[in-house]
């Protein structure tokens, strides 16, 4: 399969997790490509048998897509993993690296790379790092977000949407395993005082919304 192919269904699948129905428009914007483009490429897709297409209604998976969003899913996470450990990356620069990386990964070299990381089941984000057998468990943890005051928990995954996101949520301490204690919540726009292991810090709304908690 090309590049292009394991990108837009690794991104439909993506999508897919937020919304039944996968639109053009939602997809050229995942992708930063032209709605034409994206046309093009899901007649592609269809005739492969990757995806269903109903025009006006979006686009979802079959089996098949789902299995290959899922491989190349894995071997990314992998990537990131790997790049975090052995080579000194930050969380924030792993993912581009990644993007490039998961397309020229063979069978063997991901499997010695999955043994050395010991076999790990999430990635440096906490999304979890599907098995080589297509299997996933997504987690449904609440969001700082929805937290109320004095809840307490540990950090168990950010979303990595913005390289700035994760630099600013780095810069506060928060990182995999935080403890995070609400503190304070401002009614006028939902901000938060929180307590990040030891230290005190203010969390808009906004960043509140991409980290996820294991509640006490």
């Amino acid at each position: 399969m090309s590049i292009h192919v394991e990108d837009y269904i690794k991104n439909i699948y993506k999508l897919q997790s937020d919304q039944d129905k996968v639109t053009t428009s939602s997809l050229a914007d995942a992708l930063n490509v032209s709605a034409a483009s994206v046309t093009d490429m899901i007649k592609k897709l269809s005739e492969r048998s990757l995806i269903k297409y109903m025009p006006y209604q979006g686009v979802e998976l079959t089996r098949r897509g789902r299995i290959m969003a899922l491989r190349t899913l894995r071997r990314h996470r992998l990537w990131e993993m790997f790049l975090v450990e052995y080579l000194d990356y930050t969380w924030d620069e792993v993912h581009d690296e990644a993007e490039k990386l998961e397309h020229i990964m063979s069978e063997d070299l991901e499997a010695r790379i999955d043994k050395a990381l010991g076999f790990p089941k999430h990635d440096p984000h906490g999304h979890p790092i599907p098995t080589k057998n297509g299997e996933i468990i997504e987690d449904d943890h609440p969001s700082l977000a929805e937290l109320k005051i004095n809840d307490t928990g540990r950090v168990v995954r950010v979303n990595d949407v913005s390289q700035s996101l994760l630099k600013y949520m780095a810069s506060m301490g928060i990182q995999i395993n935080s403890r995070i204690k609400v503190l304070e919540i401002v009614e006028f726009d939902g901000s938060m005082r929180v307590q990040v292991n030891s230290t005190e810090s203010f969390v808009s709304r906004q960043v509140a919304r991409n980290i996820f908690i294991e509640e006490d």
